[in-house]
């Protein structure tokens, strides 16, 4: 079989960019090897038939990383890829949503296009060499694409925007952002920044569309070499059935779209949809009466007119003009018992967030063709079938819930404390109760104030707002702040902005038309601003800053550092030592191998007291300082004295008190405290002690002194000897004198 490969490839950015076809998957309808460094992404496109009575475009994006490309195995049992990971999915709706728009009307063909990761470099990521693959392959298949369209990765670093930045680069960048587009518009956009300025973001976007054309010319290349031959689409002939309804219907339709509320208006529209069908197919099985799928369908269309027309005029559907944002209303722990909680309403679009904090143990560990590592910060969001009056069977969370609660995520990420300054682990959930336009930017105001109720510190509030267009021309268009549910299905675009008073943290764009101009972009981005600016005031007049203290119901967290060749000592043997202060004291306590301790305890006195016990576990004796020990065993020339859990000293008798002691087991027994100094630590690592020195010094009376004294005990003993000196002297068993650690032979 003769093979007729056909590769193009150019410089940019810092690596070579190539395509390459006429390979591999040859019975597809077009497919690509798209490869950037060492990284390659298969991607393949097929078409089939349109199914009969269907009224929309089936298209399917689905992305995948196959852990083989790294050289690496599945975790766990089972050592084949399952169901697609959160990076998959989020990596589908990157590849689908440029690609989306740019169908001829009423093309209603199935269409898959599906990438696979066959190599990584785990330096360069794949997904936008899946997007650029996506975009290729429908150019020069037969189907009628109207591409191309490209993508590219924008990182800043050092001051520097880079193009394709590696994972690497990504780690120091304060700028991830993808950018799609045509040689003339932007068609996409995904991004997330530290507190980017909006001049900042806009010079950003402009620098990816100029990489945009790049890789255009690579694709159109590529086209040019392999010189399809497309399929010519014919669109279904107009029935006029579109101009009978607007003729009949489209005042009362108006009157009706511009009822106030929801389901008010929603009722009100269907009501005038009845009647009009119930007029015009009187008799639905008499010959050559409207298809009652085709009336619905055109129904729609004038209710999309109807919409447009009303907004160009200058009428939103509930009265506001087009910079003014609905009704805000704020509200914080709402719920008892949990961490944090709040309310975040704006119009008809509500948010219910509750925040949970935990320790290490509930970090996500996350793995895949890159480095396996751990998550801190978790956003979920969820939306229930009821937040828009509906029905639906309850199963997992679909690719828009995955998609707006990573965008949620990613925009409220930026302003967390580092794990040095707060250890907690966070988890925030937001239940989206009632929606009607942007409530993954309700999540984001909800979830900032939840955090900030839960008292973890964040270093700004941050808020969103999604900005919608209705455009006629390139210069006649309509910016809307604040977009309706109806706003955004009949609008030509979502521009979701989040950020604090600094700047962007997230950003994203989808559209319904093929691309929109700079000028457009920049407008919103100076619109978005105002109105994020205006939301934040209202959220902080609820609450002004993150409160100083976690919720009682909050784990209690304290964080030391230990020296790594302690942590022994810490753990024990076999774990003796951790777990009895883990029983003890009813905490969890956490080691890793640089010697970071974290205690975790359901109050702040068994916390502070776990803490101790670590603290005395690893602690290095110091010399002149004073300990509470307890007398571990008695001689007769002193008493042992465990200052630190397993580490004792010799407290000589001369050094018990500052009375003559005739015999020590007359004044001290195994198990009493005793407060001692600690006056030197010999080459042998022994410890000397002194708790006639610790009462000087603290000030406090010497008990066994006053004792001594009021017995009259002055002189010693029998056991003295005849020379004079009032120093005793003691004999083992077998009439040698004994020794002891730390103390002297007379």
């Amino acid at each position: 079989m003769t093979v007729n490969k056909i590769r193009v490839e150019k410089k940019i950015g810092r690596q070579v960019l190539s395509f390459e076809t006429g390979q591999l998957a040859k019975q597809a309808a077009g497919a690509v090897l798209v490869q950037y460094g060492e990284t390659v992404v298969l991607v393949a496109t097929a078409s089939s038939k349109p199914r009969p009575g269907i009224d929309f475009f089936p298209l399917t994006c689905d992305y995948r990383e196959r852990f083989a490309a790294a050289g690496k195995f599945p975790g766990g049992f089972l050592k084949r890829e399952g169901r697609p990971s959160t990076k998959e999915i989020l990596s589908s709706r990157l590849m689908d949503r440029p690609i989306r728009p740019l169908w001829p009307n009423g093309f209603m063909n199935e269409v898959q296009v599906q990438a696979s990761v066959v190599a990584s470099d785990q330096e360069n990521d794949g997904d936008v060499l899946a997007m650029n693959g996506a975009g290729a392959a429908l150019h020069i298949s037969s189907l009628p694409f109207l591409g191309p369209v490209a993508s590219v990765r924008v990182g800043k670093v050092d001051g520097e925007l880079i193009a394709f930045p590696t994972n690497s680069d990504l780690d120091e960048s304060e700028l991830d952002m993808i950018v799609s587009g045509s040689r003339d518009q932007v068609a996409m956009i995904e991004g997330f920044a530290n507190e980017m300025p909006e001049d900042q973001m806009l010079e950003a976007i402009r620098f990816a569309h100029g990489v945009i054309r790049e890789v255009i010319e690579l694709q159109e290349e590529l086209y040019q070499k392999v010189n399809p031959t497309k399929d010519e689409f014919v669109a279904p002939e107009d029935d006029g059935l579109l101009d009978r309804l607007s003729d009949a219907y489209y005042d009362e339709l108006k009157s009706a779209m511009q009822t106030t509320g929801k389901q008010d208006r929603a009722a009100a529209v269907s009501a005038v949809e009845e009647r009009a069908k119930g007029e015009i197919i009187p008799d639905p099985d008499a010959e050559g009466a409207v298809c009652p799928k085709r009336f619905r369908t055109v129904w729609h269309d004038l209710e999309g007119k109807l919409a447009r027309d009303l907004i160009v005029a200058g009428t939103r559907p509930d009265g506001r003009d087009n910079t003014s944002l609905r009704p805000i209303q704020c509200e914080t722990d709402v719920l008892p018992r949990v961490h944090g909680s709040a309310v975040f309403q704006r119009g008809e679009t509500q948010a219910l967030v509750t925040v949970t904090l935990g320790t290490a143990r509930d970090e996500q560990r996350v793995d895949g063709l890159h480095q396996e590592f751990s998550k801190k910060f978790m956003l979920d969001y969820n939306f229930p079938s009821y937040s828009v009056g509906e029905c639906r069977p309850i199963r997992g969370p679909g690719r828009r819930e995955i998609g707006h609660g990573c965008l949620a995520e990613r925009s409220v990420a930026p302003v967390l404390p580092a794990a040095e300054d707060f250890p907690y682990t966070v988890r925030v959930i937001s239940d989206i109760t009632e929606s009607n336009g942007s409530s993954s930017m309700a999540s984001v105001c909800g979830a900032t104030l939840g955090l900030m109720a839960s008292g973890v510190p964040i270093s700004n509030p941050v808020a969103g707002i999604s900005v919608g267009l209705v455009r006629n021309s390139e210069d006649d268009f309509v910016l809307l702040t604040d977009i309706l549910g109806s706003e955004d299905h009949f609008g030509d675009m979502d521009f979701k902005i989040a950020g604090t008073q600094n700047g962007i943290t997230g950003i994203q764009l989808d559209l319904k038309v093929t691309g929109i101009s700079d000028e457009i972009i920049s407008a919103t981005l100076k619109q978005s601003r105002g109105a994020r600016i205006e939301i934040l005031r209202k959220m902080l007049t609820t609450i002004a800053r993150p409160r100083r203290e976690t919720a009682p119901t909050a784990p209690r967290l304290l964080r030391t550092k230990i020296s790594p060749d302690k942590i022994g000592a810490l753990i024990g043997p076999g774990g003796k030592n951790i777990r009895g202060i883990q029983e003890s004291t009813g905490c969890v306590i956490e080691v890793d191998d640089e010697g970071t301790v974290l205690v975790a305890g359901s109050d702040k006195e068994s916390a502070a007291e776990a803490m101790k016990q670590v603290e005395a576990c690893t602690a290095t004796v110091q010399i002149g300082k004073i300990y509470d020990g307890i007398v571990s065993s008695i001689k007769d020339f002193g008493a042992f004295v465990e200052i630190l859990p397993g580490r004792d000293g010799l407290c000589h008798i001369s050094e018990l008190s500052s009375g003559y002691i005739s015999s020590i087991d007359k004044v001290v027994r195994v198990g009493d405290p005793m407060k001692v100094l600690v006056i030197d630590v010999d080459e042998h690592d022994r410890v000397k002690l002194s708790r006639r020195q610790a009462l000087e010094e603290l000030g406090e009376e010497d008990e066994i002194a006053a004792a001594v004294a009021e017995s009259g005990d002055d002189r010693g003993d029998d056991s003295g000897d005849d020379n004079g000196d009032d120093r005793p002297r003691r004999r083992g068993a077998s009439g040698r004198r004994r020794g002891g650690r730390g103390g002297r032979r007379d």
